[in-house]
């Protein structure tokens, strides 16, 4: 697409953050045009017909728009939902320690938690269709009654309802397989120039993803139809094994552990993008999968011999146990391996080494969350709410049961020591909130006591954000061990009846409660789903929830082939190769970045070989860097990495933080009161403390006090406007103030 001729020595380019804000508001114009990149992400500029145009020797504005990438349609939104799991576990991968020693563990371990959520959601698939309808539902009069749609299959053989009903997971396999191989296409065409910076940051973007996750992808499909074989042959074998039966159980397993072994191989798997020679392997497994599955539905069609008569399908509620005992073992296996291998950076708490076990079992306890309540409400579907055991007579299995359960308990305790961390460290907070306004407002006017406090409880507020990583981590604590207790269901055991036992708590209040937290779960997701149309029709409403979504897909697919696709894998290329056209059209570039627009722009930096980043220089404000991305992502955003990125622009960076913000913070420095200028490291002149709001007395132009911004945006703030013009005039040029000739 092209566009107007740059006029400016100096382009200036922003970079939102996860609000996904328009070009008008990035550039804070009314008029603007697209000069590059098409709907989903785009460079945007002022319109040269209108009178707030750039000043021929002013900065030219220019926005890079990229909020659409995550999540730019209402199907892609929806996607993000159920798949959340699935990017939970994939994130997970990525916030591994710094030490080399245990990287090659840990990617493994999260490799192989990535697949037990596969299994898990063929086996909820196969619990509905096989298990509730196939095996219950059609043995049951009052199930069957009034519904002509399944009635038909009543009264033939179990194994023709089972090889009919096993179709239903087939389509499901088929297609999240469909649906997890269409995105990575959309960005085949962005490929970044060969690394420049020896930063696993710089990395990030210039990833070819795809060979990667077509790996994965065969290997989880492979493994899906095993599962679902072996499912199948588990039932077909309660009556006595033949010799068919364990010939095939045994070709199945035999897959399984192959796609085990292949994840727990990290040199072969992660294989440069251009030798495909494991391919063929990952390929061959899921082929065989696939063929397995065919002769299995085959058998358990034609076998003449006689079903189990128990109420469940046999040997299902085992299957289930034993998945959620493979996830405990696997999630204590990689705190042991995080806990002797943490890192401890600069001004961390020590818990954020445990950064990876906490994300890895918040998605296993959603996706288990998931598939309880997705089993439940078919159960309470078919059963038309009779009372349990007059309908489709056992209901769910009982580890779904714990499960809901487990995860009630696990959001009740964590919130109830969030309330309680807030209350203990309110008075800290406001301490050291009253020191900073004490400060920054001296000898304030009688009338401002009230806008004080404001200024106070909002700087308390954000400085509760150090507090959230040790709740994500005592919730991934309960969130295993509510995993670890959902195998209390083999012994035939409900939580209403062990809690009245060993507790007292009456049987009636536990059952109470647990269908509560069933009516909770189903609530998380409508809200989530409605969440995410509004957050595609809503603006404002999406800079809310679309953070998760932004933050999560920022990570290519490296532990789960069905999460959302990698944005970075565009997004940093497309900006790398736009700097390089516009300083190689003669500019130099000002890169502005914005909370997670810093994160692109770091990763940016450090890609632009050495003659294009000598043109270059870097403002972030409200960036997560060093508060957020260096403790959870120790392995690719350290010390080392932001030093780098200081040396490539020269120096020429600053870095704009309030003491409001909940998000954002200093990179190199705190410093207060500014540093000496007689130091000789350069590092600490990078962090500007901004001061916020900008007074606590109402201006006589105004009839409010000026606003508290925390985390937002303020390109008209004076610090803002002053730091442009430094490095506007470090890069060479010379940048006019806003209202003189240009608008900003």
């Amino acid at each position: 697409m092209s566009g107007p001729d740059i006029s400016g020595d100096i382009v200036e380019l922003r970079v939102h953050g996860v609000s996904g804000a328009n070009p008008e508001e990035v550039l804070n114009l009314q008029q603007t045009a697209q000069v590059a990149g098409d709907r989903n992400g785009g460079f945007y500029r002022t319109r040269p017909r209108y009178p707030d145009t750039t000043n021929p020797h002013g900065v030219t504005l220019e926005a890079y728009r990229w909020g659409d990438l995550p999540s730019g349609t209402v199907t892609r939104a929806l996607g993000l939902v159920f798949l959340l799991p699935f990017m939970l576990v994939n994130v997970a991968i990525w916030m591994r320690p710094a030490n080399p020693g245990s990287e090659a563990l840990v990617r493994s371990l999260c490799r192989l938690l990535a697949l037990t959520l596969t299994v898990l959601y063929v086996l909820a698939i196969a619990g509905i269709a096989l298990d509730l309808v196939g095996w219950k539902c059609l043995d049951s009069p009052r199930c069957l009654a009034g519904r002509s749609w399944l009635s038909w299959l009543s009264g033939r053989s179990v194994g023709l309802r089972l090889a009919v009903l096993a179709l239903v997971p087939v389509i499901a396999i088929s297609l999240i397989w469909r649906v997890s191989n269409r995105p990575g296409r959309t960005f085949e065409a962005f490929r970044a120039p060969e690394q420049v910076s020896g930063h696993r940051l710089g990395a990030v973007g210039q990833w070819d993803a795809e060979p990667l996750v077509g790996r994965l992808r065969s290997l989880h499909v492979a493994a899906a139809f095993a599962t679902l074989n072996l499912t199948l042959l588990l039932a077909r074998a309660a009556t006595g094994a033949t010799a068919a039966t364990v010939a095939l159980t045994v070709a199945t397993a035999v897959v399984l552990a192959a796609c085990v072994g292949c994840l727990c191989t990290p040199p072969l798997i992660d294989r440069a993008a251009a030798d495909r020679r494991f391919d063929r392997v990952t390929t061959a497994l899921r082929t065989a999968a696939i063929v397995l599955t065919v002769v299995v539905v085959a058998y358990v069609l034609a076998s003449p011999q006689p079903w189990d008569g128990r109420r469940g399908l046999p040997g299902y509620d085992t299957t289930l146990a034993g998945l959620f005992v493979a996830q405990t073992t696997l999630l204590a296996a990689l705190g042991v391996v995080l806990l002797r291998r943490r890192d401890r950076p600069r001004g961390a708490t020590p818990l954020f080494g445990l950064g990876a076990l906490a994300i890895a079992a918040t998605g296993i306890s959603v996706a288990v969350a998931y598939a309880a309540e997705l089993v439940y409400r078919a159960a309470d579907f078919l059963d038309r709410d009779v009372p349990t055991g007059t309908g489709i007579a056992a209901g769910p299995p009982r580890a779904y049961t714990w499960a809901i359960y487990g995860f009630l308990r696990g959001v009740l305790v964590t919130l109830i020591v969030a309330g309680l961390l807030i209350v203990i460290s309110r008075r800290s907070r406001r301490r050291a909130a009253a020191a900073i306004v004490a400060h920054d407002y001296p000898d304030p006017p009688p009338e401002a006591s009230s806008r004080l406090r404001q200024v106070r409880d909002a700087i308390a507020r954000a400085r509760f954000t150090e507090k959230l990583v040790p709740l994500a981590v005592l919730y991934g604590c309960l969130a295993g061990l509510a995993t670890a207790t959902t195998t209390v269901g083999l012994l035939g055991q409900f939580p209403s009846d062990v809690i009245e036992r060993n507790v007292g708590l009456p049987a009636d209040a536990v059952t109470f409660a647990i269908a509560f937290g069933s009516w909770l779960i189903a609530a998380i997701i409508v809200g989530l789903i409605l969440g995410s149309i509004f957050a595609y029709r809503t603006l404002p409403f999406r800079r809310h929830v679309g953070v998760l979504w932004d933050l999560g897909t920022f990570w290519p697919r490296a532990a789960h082939p069905f999460a959302p696709p990698c944005y970075a894998e565009r997004a940093v290329p497309e900006l790398t190769r736009r700097i390089t056209y516009l300083v190689e059209s003669g500019h130099a570039v000002l890169l502005n970045g914005h909370s997670h627009g810093s994160v692109l722009l770091a990763a940016t930096v450090l890609q632009l070989p050495p003659e294009i980043v000598s043109r270059v220089a870097l403002l972030t404000h409200g960036s997560p860097l060093r508060r957020l991305y260096a403790r959870l992502f120790p392995a690719y955003i350290d010390e080392a990495a932001l030093q780098d990125i200081g040396r490539r622009v020269g120096w020429r960076w600053v870095n704009l933080w309030r003491d409001t913000d909940p998000i954002g913070g200093w990179v190199f420095s705190a410093h207060r009161p500014p540093p000496a200028a007689t130091t000789s490291d350069p590092a600490p002149a990078v962090d500007r403390r901004q001061r916020d709001p900008g007074g606590v007395v109402t201006p006589a132009s105004d009839s409010v006090p000026p606003p508290i911004h925390g985390h937002w945006p303020d390109e008209t703030d004076e610090s803002f406007i002053e730091a442009v013009r430094e490095l506007a005039q470090r890069l060479g040029g010379r940048a006019d103030p806003p209202g003189q000739g240009r608008a900003t």
